[in-house]
């Protein structure tokens, strides 16, 4: 017979990008759903603001200060997930670089270098470092489409967009059978800061409020 005084563990979402936008909506969301919720990003600032809406709201949080982009911070931070935690039930992947818009024969060296790093490469190693922690609870990870590649001004973010979603489809293939899930959705368009430097001309009071989308994304998860 269990002990009325013993606690369940909480479910532990990871999320990364999660200081604004969709990232912000999920872990909220994902908070209210019971999940503790383990917040990276590299604004200081934003993620204060997300755990005070959070704890607000009666959830739980963790904040991660760090940035994705440094090998050894993630190291770090899979590290002390599994001696704390033992795994991740739910990893929302929503740390990206969007590069100023430019014409094919423009884009800088510079922008090119960063979206290739935060966009593809960042992924490509925060694969290989969850999985294993997925492993350990069955877990899913979940990535966000945004098929902006081939549209005007927007080489190095839509080339690179796609990178990291064919990486995320390759891995969904070869883990179709085996486990962890792997989730690709493409969300509705939303008043988030990146929309507004790609589209400033929009009306944004037409666009899927980030929360709403982030309901409608967490409801669509296989159970």
């Amino acid at each position: 017979m269990s002990n009325p005084n013993d606690q369940v563990a909480p479910r532990l979402a990871l999320v990364t990008g999660a200081s604004r936008g969709l990232g912000a909506a999920l872990a909220e969301e994902l908070a209210l759903r019971g999940y503790h919720v383990l917040a990276v990003a590299r604004t200081v600032g934003g993620l204060e603001e997300l755990d005070d809406r959070i704890r607000k709201a009666g959830g739980q949080a963790t904040l991660a200060p760090m940035d994705v982009a440094e090998p050894a911070a993630m190291q770090q931070l899979v590290e002390a997930v599994a001696g704390r935690w033992g795994g991740v039930d739910l990893w929302a992947h929503c740390a990206i670089h969007a590069a100023p818009l430019a014409p094919a024969p423009h884009v800088s060296g510079k922008d090119w270098s960063k979206s290739l790093l935060i966009n593809a490469d960042v992924t490509r190693g925060l694969i290989a470092l969850i999985e294993p922690l997925l492993r350990q609870k069955n877990g899913t990870a979940l990535f966000f489409d945004d098929p902006q590649a081939g549209r005007k001004f927007m080489g190095a973010y839509g080339a690179t967009k796609a990178a990291q979603i064919a990486l995320a489809r390759s891995w969904q293939a070869e883990t179709a059978q085996i486990g962890p899930r792997i989730v690709i959705e493409t969300p509705a368009p939303m008043p988030t800061a990146v929309r507004a430097r790609f589209y400033p001309g929009e009306d944004r009071a037409a666009l899927t409020p980030c929360r709403d989308e982030a309901r409608r994304i967490l409801d669509a998860l296989p159970a």
